[in-house]
């Protein structure tokens, strides 16, 4: 049968059953755009998580000491050899060095804070890393080789965009104070007072004080203190008689993500650990998205098999009532694979359009709901622009599932239409 008789007599057939193809393309509609809409969902959701509250590169390995030590037997400190050592391993492209400052510190700030006056004192921690970590995050041009500046001078200080996003959210309307962004932020300065607490013991040396000058945001920098270089860490430990020799961690750098699990076994294998927690937390919320989505795609599915059912059933009524217009096709030549055709044929426009009707449903549904988000729901930490994300392959699956779920619901009704006797039916 030619395409062009096949479209004439597809949709004379469903202009006759307007009203069945339209509740069974509702079905449809029904099932594929819950299915979208949920998807679409999940992978918005999981998408935060991975990008914004828990930012991690499927590169990196980071390594930390042991928290027992086993003396002779393995592990102990990351000093220089054993960084060369980690360095060595196979599929490790750099290493990263990291120092905490092992000494207590505190700032105290008193003076006009972006147009707000700010009185305050706290605690600070602080990690040195090595430039080539965090150096592409470094916004101030003379800071950008992120080395230590020495004695006098401000050091360069990198917070994190995450700490950022919690002030913006939830400390600043609380204070009254101004929301600010990373660019806002480079050139500040605050004092900072190494080997000093306010609760803490100190390491019994001087203490010193140095001004601190934010050069930029990353999401690899400290999360509850300031990133700083690592030769400043080192400097500081130094003259307050602290450990300057020994690690805090080291950032390993694989060649390949594939690699990396082979990695992490070579490196526990030399008795150090693996500092995976945030890495953990962000599988743990990603996998608790993906099983509530998991559970609400199967309902959709669900919806799609009952759809598919119901399209079964009213072709096979159709089938039933056109039983002597099959008849008279056939008795005039329509072969058995025509008839099977014309079935199957109208069944893929109602799915076709069914999927397409589900799948604009749930993209309009998504954008409203985007919309009272904005509107209604507070300023939280991490607030995304959009709590969906639709691939175009989540898109173009909805109206494909639309179209299998009509044809595999007309299967059996063309079989048995294209299993008519003329003869028999035109004489009953």
């Amino acid at each position: 049968m030619r395409l062009d008789a096949l479209s004439r007599l597809v949709r004379l057939s469903l202009a006759r059953e307007r009203k069945g193809a339209f509740f069974s393309a509702f079905g449809v509609a029904m099932g594929v755009g819950a299915l979208v809409f949920f998807v679409g969902l999940g992978l918005g959701v999981g998408r935060v998580i991975r990008e914004r509250i828990f930012p991690t590169d499927s590169r990196l390995v980071d390594v930390v000491p042991p928290s027992v030590s086993l003396g002779l037997l393995g592990g102990g400190k990351l000093d220089t050899a054993a960084v060369e050592r980690l360095g060595a391993l196979p599929g490790v492209e750099t290493t990263y060095r990291k120092m905490n400052v092992r000494v207590p510190a505190v700032t105290r700030y008193d003076g006009t804070f972006f147009g707000s006056r700010l009185r305050m004192g706290m605690e600070v921690l602080a990690v040195g890393v090595d430039p080539g970590l965090v150096q592409k995050d470094v916004g101030l041009a003379e800071a950008k080789d992120f080395k230590d500046p020495g004695e006098g001078k401000a050091i360069p200080a990198l917070i994190s965009t995450r700490l950022l996003e919690l002030y913006n959210k939830t400390f600043a309307p609380a204070r009254k104070l101004p929301q600010l962004s990373a660019e806002m932020l480079i050139g500040f300065g605050f004092p900072v007072e190494f080997n000093r607490s306010y609760v803490a013991a100190t390491s019994g040396g001087p203490s010193t004080t140095q001004q601190a000058q934010v050069v930029g945001a990353s999401d690899r920098a400290m999360l509850a203190g300031i990133t700083i270089p690592l030769d400043t860490a080192v400097r500081i430990n130094r003259a307050a008689g602290a450990d300057a020799d020994s690690y805090s961690g080291v950032t390993l750098v694989a060649a390949d993500p594939s690699r990396v699990p082979a990695l992490v076994e070579a490196v526990k294998g030399m008795g150090f650990e693996i500092d995976d927690q945030e890495r953990r937390l962000a599988e743990n919320a990603g996998a608790a998205v993906a099983l509530t989505t998991s559970a609400l795609a199967l309902l959709s599915i669900l919806i799609c098999v009952l759809a598919a059912v119901n399209i079964a059933h009213a072709m096979s009524s159709s089938v039933r009532a056109r039983a002597k217009e099959i008849g008279v096709m056939q008795a005039v030549g329509a072969s058995r694979a025509d008839v099977r055709s014309i079935v199957l044929a109208e069944a893929a426009v109602v799915g076709v359009l069914g999927g397409a009707a589900g799948t604009a449903a749930a993209l309009l549904l998504a954008f409203a709901v985007d919309r009272l988000a904005t509107g209604y729901l507070p300023n939280f930490p991490f607030k995304p622009d959009s709590f969906f994300a639709f691939p175009w392959t989540v898109v173009l699956g909805g109206v494909l599932l639309g179209l299998v779920a009509a044809l595999a619901g007309a299967y059996f009704p063309s079989r048995r239409a294209a299993a008519t006797d003329p003869a028999r039916t035109l004489a009953g």
